[in-house]
């Protein structure tokens, strides 16, 4: 299994040691594991793989993909320009700078830095043909 270093605020950090700690989540690996699954099931219809029991976790937490999307899934002109400027930072190599745009530009736990900072990995990793 690869690893990944990925950067978050200390809310979110907070936040997930709390669903681990109440049982929510077995562990922070495994909330991660999860939430990356669900996100890539939300934005990628052709995506199947499930690398660990994440229909049973889906099932107890009671989760429900919305039927349609829905106003709250849109971005808006200023979320379009910062995927652009952080597409540029990814093309340059210029990760750290990237992130610290996220970090100043956008609201720190918002969907909208979730989706900018998975964007910017997708630089950082090499793509295999």
């Amino acid at each position: 299994m690869a690893k990944d270093t990925v950067r978050y605020p200390d809310q979110v950090v907070e936040e997930i040691e709390s669903l681990v700690a109440d049982g929510t989540f077995e562990s922070k690996s495994e909330f991660y594991r999860f939430s990356a699954e669900y996100m890539l099931e939300l934005v990628s219809p052709d995506y199947n793989e499930k690398t660990f029991s994440y229909e049973e976790l889906k099932g107890e937490l009671d989760l429900e993909f919305p039927s349609e999307v829905d106003d709250s899934y849109e971005f808006d002109d200023d979320f379009l320009e910062a995927v652009v400027e952080i597409r540029k930072y990814g093309l340059r190599g210029e990760f750290d700078a990237g992130y610290e745009y996220v970090d100043d530009e956008v609201d720190a736990g918002s969907r909208a830095a979730l989706v900018l900072e998975e964007l910017l990995a997708m630089y950082r990793t090499p793509q295999v043909e």
